[in-house]
């Protein structure tokens, strides 16, 4: 004998398969909050990262780099900038100082923001901070070219 399928049988599924995902997402949310301490380097968020935070938005920076590849392809990713100029906050400063008014003559380069002593101090704890969070599989690469 053949059975056959019901609107009792159908409902039963969908809200059990309603109710199975939901747990699902439920589990996958608490354990990824529950992880997001041990990756987000918020031990280290301070006014002067937050006040760098700024700046980066104010001046757009996003709009060429990238920051945990997120951003434009246009400039290298700079959440590794910290590691790559040899872990020092001075490095950083003293690149973003050097760069011509308007960049480089016939080819593309970063221009003078004229940033405070200040202002390039944030710039650099923002970078720094950006450094020290953790990403899956290493990323990004720890590469510039």
């Amino acid at each position: 004998m053949r059975e056959t399928f019901t609107k009792g049988m159908a409902r039963n599924i969908y809200y059990g398969g309603a109710v199975f995902f939901l747990l699902v997402l439920l589990g996958l949310t608490v354990d990824t909050v529950g992880g997001l301490p041990k990756t987000d380097n918020s031990q280290n968020l301070t006014e002067e990262v937050a006040a760098g935070k700024r700046l980066w938005e104010i001046n757009d920076c996003i709009g060429c780099h990238t920051l945990l590849g997120e951003g434009a392809y246009f400039a290298p990713e700079l959440a590794n900038v910290y590691t790559r100029y040899g872990e020092s906050t001075e490095a950083i400063k003293i690149f973003i100082k050097s760069r011509p008014k308007e960049g480089i003559p016939g080819r593309r380069s970063m221009p003078q923001f004229n940033f405070s002593d200040e202002e390039l101090e944030q710039i650099a704890q923002f970078l720094k901070y950006s450094n020290g969070i953790k990403t899956a599989r290493n990323w990004p690469p720890n590469i510039q070219g």
